[in-house]
């Protein structure tokens, strides 16, 4: 038989992701003293992914009811909806009593990113994104995939390793009308830098003025300043009126990163609006993967339906929350310690959440991960949440290292 021309040899290898493939190389690494600060997962000061106790009897409770499985609608399960309504929005927010948003269940909260790209693509085809620069790599990723331009506007000082706050204004009132500006809620990925109240504030106005379309990520709700305030951002675009979207994820706050389970919220003019956009939010689904999976949707609405639980919970984000902070003031102390304050890495107590920007260079990151066992991503943000009480010192001696003999 002739062998027929091969039919995929004009298809490019895949590069592989870049933190994916660096997690990889950690696996690999026969070291003992190694440590991974790149990937996004909160650990506990035993270097584990905690089983959070409210999932675990929710879960149980769960099992006491197995029943039939059908599929689920395309906008999902309507108790998990109503769940990502009072925890993005608050129960009693007036977008909420006024039926004016549309909520899905979504694939973490890059498959909410990808749903609400593909229906700005559709439905707004001449709006251009723009995203914080730097932020998370997968925003690019997804937007560009879904046939939307990604520009850039200013916002880390990596002087200071604060907020370009006025460049960032600067920028967005020079942008067309309807562009889309992607905003993080809080503990921003990857530097940590977040807007103040007051910057949110000022910038609203500048949103609405030019009839922006705000599309704000709020993947690490609890891990900045509590529940409650991380969402500040969302409620007080809503509390103006504008209309916009959210995309929202449980895997850190649950710790339940493999159940998939996010949610994307767009708020609308009116009812009548929500339902439309919702109907067509469906049918973006459709066109993809039809219905989403149940389990995590079950027990995310579990926990978000049972007083006693969600107190359980909401008590539990405090702890992670808490320890993110101690590990935080430890790195500060350390590093502060041996640079006798000749250096200032004030950055570490001001920058909130899972990541930080080191400022870093990355022949510096390379020489600690090949020097030291010392895992970073090579823009030089750290996972604040991969260091303990057991390797903190050893981190903070390991920077020192790189940063004098520099």
């Amino acid at each position: 038989m002739t062998a027929t021309p091969a039919l995929f040899a004009h298809i490019p290898p895949y590069a592989g992701d870049p933190i994916l493939g660096l997690m990889d190389a950690y696996q690999a690494d026969p070291r003992a003293n190694k440590v991974s600060l790149s990937i996004g997962l909160y650990f506990d000061d035993a270097g584990r992914l905690p089983v959070l106790d409210a999932v675990r009897q929710a879960e149980e409770a769960l099992l006491r009811e197995i029943g039939p499985r059908p599929y689920l609608p395309m906008h999902g399960l309507p108790d998990f909806r109503a769940g990502v309504q009072r925890m993005v929005f608050g129960a009693d927010h007036a977008a909420v009593t006024a039926g004016r948003i549309a909520t899905m269940q979504t694939l973490g909260g890059s498959g909410a990113l990808r749903v609400g790209a593909d229906f700005l693509h559709r439905y707004f085809p001449a709006s251009e994104v723009w995203v914080s620069d730097p932020t998370w790599d997968n925003h690019r990723v997804l937007f560009e995939a879904a046939g939307l331009k990604v520009h850039t506007y200013p916002y880390y000082d990596a002087a200071t390793g604060g907020l370009r706050f006025d460049a960032m204004l600067e920028c967005l009132q020079g942008l067309p009308r309807q562009s889309v500006v992607l905003l993080h809620a809080s503990c921003h990925n990857p530097t940590g830098v977040d807007l103040s109240p007051a910057q949110w504030d000022a910038l609203i106005p500048v949103l609405r003025e030019r009839e922006l379309i705000a599309f704000v990520d709020m993947a690490y709700q609890g891990f900045g300043d509590g529940l409650e305030e991380d969402a500040f951002a969302v409620r007080a675009l809503a509390d103006a009126g504008l209309q916009f979207f959210v995309a929202n994820s449980f895997s850190k706050n649950f710790s339940f990163y493999g159940e998939r389970c996010g949610g994307l919220s767009v708020v609308c003019h009116d009812r009548k609006d929500a339902d439309t956009v919702l109907g067509q939010l469906q049918a973006g689904v459709r066109r993809i993967y039809s219905t989403p999976p149940t389990h995590g949707a079950r027990v995310v609405a579990k926990v978000l339906g049972d007083t006693q639980l969600l107190a359980g919970w909401t008590q539990e984000t405090a702890v992670m929350r808490k320890r993110i902070r101690a590990m935080r003031e430890q790195l500060h102390a350390a590093l502060h310690e041996t640079f006798r304050g000749e250096r200032d890495f004030g950055y570490l107590l001001s920058q909130r959440g899972m990541f930080s920007y080191t400022g870093l260079s990355e022949s510096q990151v390379d020489r600690l991960r090949e020097q030291h066992a010392v895992y970073l991503v090579r823009s030089g943000r750290l996972c604040i949440s991969g260091l303990n009480s057991g390797n903190v010192q050893a981190v903070a001696e390991a920077m020192a290292e790189v940063i004098k003999s520099a």
